[in-house]
């Protein structure tokens, strides 16, 4: 059950043979026939404006060398530079990173930031890489990529396989080669080296906020909400730990190994997260139950927040709670969202509710750019406006459409990546 600290989770990649990119154009043509849109705009969208593949040639410990295969997929840049997470994972592929680009141009939409989507990552297993071999495939990739990456063309972040101790030595890479430091080429680095404060937090606090704004609207207060949250890793150990203070009643938290429940709530500071102590969820509980079972408890409101594809044709009709907070990409497949809309239960997107990681993302980059630091306190206040903004901006169209919270989302997004299209023109 990973999770990461990235500007999105890990993607849908077996059940029901759904991939990101399957989801993602699924999603694009139901929200375009929202929208009175020219056709030529949403087929430019369903194609990435370009993408890189490189042979990552690395010498290993044992002295033999091993090759592998990068992507940096590029999907829309119509408003801003590219932006968005490099992951490293054994089924990294090319489409993997062209649906998650995708999902990053709408959420950079959605929260009306100046940048467009990319995703990228290396095919390769990290739990089998010792730090210097990680180092090592890092800094090869970040030299293939040169010409693509830059502060004003392309930034990535951390993901699935990668921390800010990777976008450090990518950055410092990048800046070899440059002949200058340039902090802004990445996001998610360490502060003392021009990371911001707040950013490995800030996916997970966008789903606290995002799930508090949804109580509000619907008139639930928190102090009698009950909240199941699937992934104790950065995103969901924040959102949890976050509703908690915020009076929710946390009553599972879940790792790889299963799930803590406790119908009278869980003290979430008590648990260690996956990025504090990897995997010990399920050695705090008095009472375990399976992942599968946590998606079926009766609670208020669910949060996946690990993998994708949790929800499904196969289980949707199984899922007792009154709202589902998307805090990992694409945890509902879309015969799971269908489902889900027909049984009346809301599903608060992804591209909205863990926006923060890139929001904050762009909060570091203007640090960077500008040679100016912020403080926690700053970076806390900016990024509950602008999920407000956002929140706020989607609400508007969920209530004058009647549509879903998704479509809704989707809406906000096409019509500023759309706009941008219109203004822009396309080049003879």
């Amino acid at each position: 059950m990973s999770t990461t600290t990235g500007e999105g989770q890990e993607s849908p990649t077996t059940e029901e043979h759904e991939s990101a990119l399957e989801t993602a154009r699924r999603q694009l043509n139901k929200a375009a026939t929202q929208l009175d849109l020219e056709p030529s705009i949403v087929e430019r969208l369903h194609h990435p404006m370009s993408v890189h593949e490189v042979t990552v040639p690395v010498e290993m410990d044992n002295g033999t060398l091993e090759t592998f295969t990068g992507y940096r997929a590029q999907h829309d840049g119509v408003r801003g530079p590219f932006k968005g997470g490099l992951r490293y994972h054994p089924e990294v592929t090319r489409d993997e990173c062209v649906g998650l680009g995708m999902w990053m141009s709408w959420k950079c939409a959605v929260m009306d930031i100046p940048f467009g989507g990319a995703k990228g990552g290396v095919a390769v297993n990290p739990k089998r890489l010792s730090r210097d071999e990680k180092e090592r495939i890092t800094r090869r990739f970040t030299q293939e990529m040169r010409d693509v990456i830059g502060p004003m063309q392309d930034i990535p972040a951390p993901d699935m396989g990668t921390d800010p101790q990777t976008m450090a030595w990518m950055m410092d890479a990048y800046s070899m080669q440059e002949g200058e430091t340039t902090p802004g080429v990445v996001t998610g680095k360490p502060p003392t080296i021009g990371g911001s404060e707040g950013r490995e937090e800030a996916p997970g606090r966008s789903v606290a906020i995002v799930t508090r704004a949804t109580c509000e609207y619907y008139d639930r207060p928190l102090e009698e909400i009950t909240v199941a949250v699937q992934g104790f890793g950065s995103v969901g150990a924040n959102a949890a730990r976050l509703l908690d203070d915020w009076g929710a009643t946390v009553v599972a938290i879940s790792d790889v190994n299963g799930a803590m429940y406790d119908p009278t709530g869980i003290d979430t500071h008590a648990v260690p997260s996956h990025d504090e102590t990897p995997e010990v969820v399920t050695k705090h509980a008095d009472q375990v139950i399976s992942n599968p079972e946590l998606l079926e408890l009766d609670v208020d409101v669910l949060v996946p927040a690990a993998i994708g594809n949790v929800v499904t044709a196969a289980n949707a009709d199984s899922v007792s709670a009154d709202f589902v907070v998307e805090g990992a990409n694409g945890p509902v497949t879309s015969t799971g969202d269908a489902v889900l809309e027909e049984r009346g239960i809301h599903v608060i997107p992804d591209i909205l509710a863990n926006a923060g990681g890139v929001t904050v993302s762009y909060y570091e980059w203007l640090q960077d750019i500008n040679r100016r630091s912020w403080s926690l306190e700053r970076v806390n206040e900016e990024l509950e406006s602008d999920m407000l903004d956002a929140w706020d901006a989607v609400r508007e169209e969920f209530d004058a459409r009647n549509i879903t919270w998704r479509d809704a989302a989707y809406v906000v997004a096409l019509n500023r990546v759309a706009d941008a299209h219109r203004i822009r023109g396309l080049w003879p």
